[in-house]
């Protein structure tokens, strides 16, 4: 993980650090916040909510956050491509390189879970 990331790129706001609204166009009923990431202390740090599909089971439970990080994935690469980074495929394969990499072998062992700080609501 890098020391020092680069600024935050997010279609619903800018690079100042503050929270985000809800994006153009849907109301506060229709948009659901998923998730919060920092970086804090050398460390990854994040807010969840999960279980939007809790009620159709596990597998559409799971089938859904693996959309939800391929589809982030996806906008991570757009947003350094745009910054002229390299091509967005390039960068789409890379990011999942390192995530299959991180998956295989963890860099560092996750603390907290449920309950261990502010979740979404």
């Amino acid at each position: 993980m890098p020391r020092h990331p680069s600024p935050v790129r997010s279609t619903s706001g800018g690079q100042d650090g503050r929270t985000r609204n809800s994006p153009r166009g849907a109301s506060r009923r229709q948009a659901v916040e998923l998730a919060r990431i920092w970086i804090a202390e050398q460390g990854l740090h994040c807010s969840l909510k999960v279980g939007l599909y809790a009620e159709h089971g596990v597998a559409r439970e799971t089938s859904a956050w693996g959309i939800i990080l391929a589809d982030l994935a996806g906008h991570v690469a757009d947003a350094l491509s745009a910054d002229g980074m390299a091509p967005k495929a390039d960068l789409f394969d890379a990011i999942v390189e390192a995530f299959n990499a991180e998956v295989d072998a963890p860099s560092s062992e996750r603390t907290g879970g449920p309950g261990s700080g502010a979740g979404l609501r």
